[in-house]
């Protein structure tokens, strides 16, 4: 607990340093002075949620290691973020990546955009940050008699105040300082699981790489959804999408001082996100191996690998997309013993926080500039900047309230889906010179999703087929002709 207070008075130390004497810009675009290779590693620990750090070890009792082929296909998708996006916004000078739209093709088409991102981005991170805070409460705040409210308004109450002066600024120092911890959470997790395999180090490698779940390519089963070229396609549009046109990600690399220095950041993090997933998944694999070694029974669910080993027994964690979460069902014991008890949770806190504070900088960006169009309005952000933060805290205790696994995976779909109007509307306004009529798009942007929805019903239904990540790809296909539909015709 005292290692975990001395992380938070390093981050409030962190703030106030960068703070100083902090205004607008520097809280939506941070002067323009960041150094390129700090953005670069702090946005790994931007991208690596709670909710991530638990789930990506377990991936190889469903799916072996073919997470790494949608891993490759996000460094093609950085080298397309970094060459085809980020020279136009460069270009534009934008504070909000959503003002192109404004720009390219009219109010309408940019509220639209801006919209579907603050709806999307709120929901989703408020469930991811609620897996967390359940985390949190059981390893750390049940044993102190907290209760969860108390803990999920405290924890916010933390982000908002680390992130209300500096903002984007403040969060290029602070993730650099979240992502050391979590990186070096999981090397020791790492290290931990290694000296209980009671193997030398040559034998437990040779183990892990004779291991059938190591295998990562999947090229003979072209109906699997982890079939190579599904999954390198995927992984492209996936990080064009939430990362190229997401202004949560897109923020901190327009901080950097030139174009050239956010494309040597974007490509330098596209790459490092393959190696460090490696380790999560390298670190699931082996505690499989120990399970078994052990004679323990794996646990039926994926997400649970990890916290079973950090609590010696599984619980119903849940992941992203099955968020069945009970407090009880974590036990008090640690194979780590005293003085390693901190570990996990300070990985935890480290992912989410990092990805969460970042979220609700974002969102307060966009809402200023983009709804509101008062970029320079001092009061108007530390105002929307706070009432984020209390949406942030009903969200998550709303969630809670409901308890229903249905009903959250119902809303984690419906975000998911709203991702693919905005691949629509950039890809149309990239890649044509056409104008639209402007006052028709919010009704292509909603239709597209439903229409999305409904052939994937009927494909389950007709030909047993799943769509998986290539659901985004159909969603933008299905916006860029809903906008091709509403072209203006030019006299010629």
């Amino acid at each position: 607990m005292a290692l975990i207070l001395l992380y938070i008075l390093l981050l409030f130390g962190i703030s106030r340093w960068s703070g100083r004497h902090a205004t607008n810009e520097t809280f939506y675009r941070g002067e323009r002075r960041s150094p390129w290779w700090l953005v670069a590693f702090g946005m790994v620990g931007a991208s690596v949620s709670g909710v991530t750090f638990v789930s990506v070890p377990g991936m190889v009792l469903s799916s072996n290691m073919a997470y790494l082929q949608l891993c490759l296909g996000f460094i093609l998708g950085y080298l397309v973020v970094a060459f085809v996006l980020l020279p136009v916004y460069y270009r534009l000078n934008l504070v909000s990546i959503y003002s192109y739209l404004d720009q390219r093709l009219g109010r309408c088409s940019y509220q639209t955009g801006a919209w579907f991102f603050l709806l999307s981005k709120m929901c989703g991170a408020a469930l991811k940050f609620y897996v967390v805070c359940i985390i949190l409460q059981r390893f750390v705040f049940q044993g102190l008699g907290v209760p969860f409210p108390l803990t999920v308004v405290g924890l916010v109450l933390l982000i908002w105040l680390y992130t209300r002066r500096g903002g984007i600024r403040t969060l290029v120092f602070t993730d650099t300082f979240q992502t050391l911890c979590m990186l070096t959470a999981l090397i020791l997790i790492l290290y931990k699981a290694l000296t209980a395999m009671s193997m030398p180090l040559p034998d437990i490698l040779e183990s892990l790489m004779a291991d059938e779940r190591s295998r990562v390519f999947v090229f003979d089963d072209w109906a699997s959804p982890w079939n190579f070229w599904k999954q390198l396609l995927s992984g492209i549009f996936i990080v064009v999408v939430m990362t190229g046109l997401d202004q949560d990600m897109m923020q901190k690399n327009l901080t950097c001082k030139t174009l050239r220095d956010a494309q040597k950041d974007m490509c330098s993090y596209g790459v490092a996100f393959l190696p460090v997933n490696l380790l999560f998944l390298t670190l699931g694999l082996l505690l499989v191996q120990l399970f078994e070694q052990q004679g323990v029974a794996l646990p039926a669910k994926a997400d649970e690998l990890l916290p079973m080993f950090v609590t010696q027994e599984g619980g119903e964690l849940g992941n992203s997309c099955c968020l069945n979460l009970t407090l009880q069902n974590y036990p008090d014991s640690s194979p780590f013993g005293r003085g390693w008890g901190w570990v996990f949770p300070l990985g935890i806190m480290a992912a989410s926080f990092s990805s969460a504070d970042s979220a609700l900088t974002s969102l307060t960006t966009s809402y200023c500039v983009d709804i509101r169009r008062r970029p320079h309005d001092e009061r108007l952000r530390r105002n929307s900047h706070l009432c984020l933060c209390l949406l942030f805290v009903v969200a998550i205790l709303l969630f809670d309230a409901i308890n229903s696994k249905s009903l959250i995976d119902a809303i984690y779909t419906v975000v998911s889906y709203t991702y693919g109007p905005l691949l629509g509307l950039f890809a149309f306004g990239l890649f044509t010179k056409r104008q639209v009529r402007d006052r028709f798009v919010p009704y292509v942007c909603v239709a597209a999703p439903l229409l999305s929805y409904a052939i994937d019903l009927a494909s389950t239904r007709l030909f047993s087929y799943h769509f998986g990540y290539e659901l985004l790809l159909l969603n933008g296909l299905l916006t860029i002709a809903g906008l091709a539909c509403l072209m203006i015709k030019t006299s010629s």
